[in-house]
Parts: C-alpha cells; structure tokens; sequence
C-alpha cells in the first residue's frame, strides 16, 4: 500500500467535503432566512383597503407654493465665514 497515495486520497477527500459542508451550510441558511422573513411578513397589518386609501380635498389637489426671497448678501472679508457666523434664515 503506497503511503503517498493514501494522503493524497484522503487530501482531495476533504476538498471535496469542504465546499460541499459550506454549501449545505449556505443553503440552510438562506431557508432559515426565508422562513423567518415570511414569518415576519405574516405578522404585519394588511395592506389598506381601496376606501381607506387617501382621498383628495374637496377643494382640490394641493398645489406647490413658490416665493422668492432676497439673498443674504455676506460682507466682503479676508476669512472664510463658518456656519455659525451666518445670519439665521426662516428656513433653518
């Protein structure tokens, strides 16, 4: 009995038991997964019925306000303003 030969049977034995045990392992995973996401799913409301969708006003769709206001003009000087040395805005 050749002592090499048997190493390397027993070498591409586990080369091939590897990948395989990690692929078992992936898949039972991914089931794992999938069977809890669903669970999950199942315990959540239900999708809003047709009448309990949102209607439109009776005035009407709600249009976009558009205005325009002034720019804060910044002083002219030698060194970069941070943010909190900025003029406060109505929007911020």
């Amino acid at each position: 009995m050749d002592t090499d030969g048997t190493v390397l049977a027993a070498a591409q034995g586990l080369l091939i038991i590897g990948p395989l045990a990690v692929g078992v392992v992936l898949v039972a995973v991914l089931v794992g997964v999938v069977w809890w996401g669903r669970r999950k799913r199942q315990q959540q409301p239900p999708p809003p019925r047709p009448e309990e969708q949102p209607r439109l006003p009776d005035s009407g769709p709600v249009h976009e306000v558009r205005e325009h206001r002034e720019p804060n003009e910044l002083p002219p000087s030698e060194h970069r303003l941070t943010p909190h040395e900025l003029k406060r805005t109505n929007g911020s």
